[in-house]
């Protein structure tokens, strides 16, 4: 398989990254699909991401566990923190210390064991919650950093960080799921989802992919509470 293109591609279990992975695999990449139980509330997110890598023809999925729980600071990783059920101004609760940088680091680890020099990930800077690690410049830096502290970066050619929906909204990236054939029923996006994997309705997660069918033009298969 070294003469294959090969990415690592992060699945949370959420619409985004489930059509990242469909991206990566229509632009021909071999993919790796990579969770982190990093302790959050919705942790039934990452039974969706085991069952959309299966589906989406990943080669391999694997979970890795690092407990964000120790150091709170979230309402995703802290049970004390109430998820907001209304719009909140500024960079909400919900929003986890370092997160995207810490999963980053992994995908960027395993990709230099697999020869990988592609990683692949879900972020967008439209529908993004202000979160200030879905944005460009954060994904920028981090290419830059991925080329400086590795050997495959500094002795190999590199490794480059795709962020195919950076430019979306949750419209367009519903659309563009669709397209590819991913079931959007068996993805998670909620932040409260319970045990089974019903959506809440109500926390901003749930309401940007609401609003993503709405803008869309199609039925939400979304279950719900």
């Amino acid at each position: 398989m070294s003469d294959l293109r090969r990415s690592v591609v992060l699945v949370s279990g959420g619409l985004d990254s489930a059509t990242t992975l469909a991206l990566a695999r229509e632009a021909g990449f071999v993919c790796h699909a990579l969770s982190v139980d990093y302790g959050q509330r919705h942790a039934v997110e990452l039974e969706a991401a085991a069952r959309v890598a299966a589906a989406l023809g990943a080669v391999e999925h694997r979970v890795l566990s690092i407990d964000l729980r120790a150091l709170g600071g979230s309402a995703l990783t802290d049970t004390r923190i109430e998820v907001p059920t209304t719009p909140t101004a500024g960079i909400p609760v919900t929003y986890v210390p370092a997160r995207n940088t810490l999963l980053l680091a992994l995908a960027l680890g395993w990709a230099e064991v697999l020869g990988a020099r592609d990683i692949h990930l879900g972020v967008n800077a439209v529908d993004y919650s202000g979160y200030p690690d879905c944005r460009p410049a954060f994904i920028e830096a981090f290419e830059r950093l991925a080329n400086v502290a590795t050997r495959a970066g500094v002795e190999g050619e590199g490794f480059r960080i795709h962020a195919p929906l950076l430019p979306l909204g949750k419209g367009a990236i519903i659309r563009e799921a669709l397209r590819l054939g991913v079931d959007l029923a068996a993805t998670v996006s909620c932040y409260a989802a319970d045990s089974e994997g019903r959506a809440c309705g109500r926390c901003e997660s749930c309401r940007l992919r609401r609003a993503g069918f709405d803008a869309a033009g199609v039925a939400d298969p979304t279950r719900y509470v």
